[in-house]
């Protein structure tokens, strides 16, 4: 991913010289060629994500000369994708948002075992059911919501037996599916409270500036924009529900009207269509997505 960005845009091309030089690696080249198996370890996947939106935005401010702060209401991110945000609105630096989103990686990966947590998706249900789920399935572990992405899709996170007993459980509950995750830690749970410690002191030592325009906080769904006050529903963040849907309903009720989504992939587009039909929106991760959106400016 990345690499026709790269290729197209001096501007791209730097965002992620950037990147490689904060982190010390180059972890451009992992992001262009792969191996996916290096790439798709947390520590490796979690800032690659992050370069290829923040590429996009660089190419959007520098080459189509797009102000944030006079074109868009808000910016929002999905879990690491908030840390993306936060650096759009310049309320963290590109090589310092690389380096917390390459600590969040590591000590997610630590806080728990490969293979002693999981996490579900429960589909065709709503948020209060799959909390009355997890709640049941904690008999046999730490089990929670962790992502409520949208109408009838939530994710349930934890020990690994406990999730398996949640599965179970919604099938019995009317769940259309429940299907295991291919994911390598139970994100946004009560067992990621050791990485929440370790991003809690990275945090501490990090510069954060008042954001250009407000961002949309994974944790209360409502905009934030005082350092401190971001600072703390970063860390909250960590083992914290990703209240997507609700963030995206936020935005339309303050007459929001299209969503633009930066970087890899159209999963968030995907998620707004079906929490907000009403709402346009566009994936921007190509030079020739960049050219389609320049003609609805």
């Amino acid at each position: 991913m990345g690499r026709e960005l790269a290729a197209a845009f001096p501007v791209a091309r730097q965002a992620f010289e950037e990147i490689d030089e904060a982190l010390k690696q180059k972890l451009s080249k992992l992001i262009f060629d792969g191996p996916e198996a290096e790439l798709t370890l947390t520590a490796n996947a979690q800032p690659a994500l992050m370069a290829v939106s923040l590429a996009v935005m660089r190419v959007l401010e520098v080459d189509v000369k797009l102000d944030l702060a006079k074109t868009v209401k808000f910016v929002a991110g999905h879990s690491l994708g908030e840390y993306s945000a936060l650096a759009a609105a310049r309320a963290l630096g590109l090589a310092d948002t690389a380096r917390l989103l390459r600590r969040r990686g590591e000590a997610m990966q630590k806080a728990v075992p490969v293979g002693e947590g999981a996490m579900a998706a429960l589909l065709g249900l709503d948020l209060p059911a799959a909390q009355e789920i997890a709640k049941e399935a904690s008999a046999a572990g730490v089990c929670a919501a962790a992502n409520d992405n949208a109408p009838g899709q939530v994710v349930v996170s934890g020990a690994k037996a406990a999730v398996e007993r949640a599965i179970e459980i919604a099938k019995t509950k009317g769940a259309k599916r429940a299907i295991m995750l291919p994911v390598s830690a139970p994100f946004h749970c009560p067992l990621m409270q050791p990485a929440a410690e370790a991003m809690q002191e990275a945090l501490a030592d990090a510069k954060i500036a008042p954001p250009r325009v407000p961002v949309i906080a994974n944790v209360t769904a409502a905009p934030v924009n005082d350092p401190q006050t971001i600072r703390r529903l970063l860390f909250e963040q960590v083992t914290g529900l990703v209240r997507w849907r609700e963030s995206v309903l936020y935005m339309r009720d303050q007459e929001v009207e299209s969503l633009v989504e930066l970087g890899a992939g159209k999963v968030l587009s995907g998620l707004a269509r079906r929490i907000a039909p009403e709402l346009s929106g566009l994936s921007l991760q190509t030079p020739a997505d960049i050219d389609a959106f320049l003609k609805t400016l």
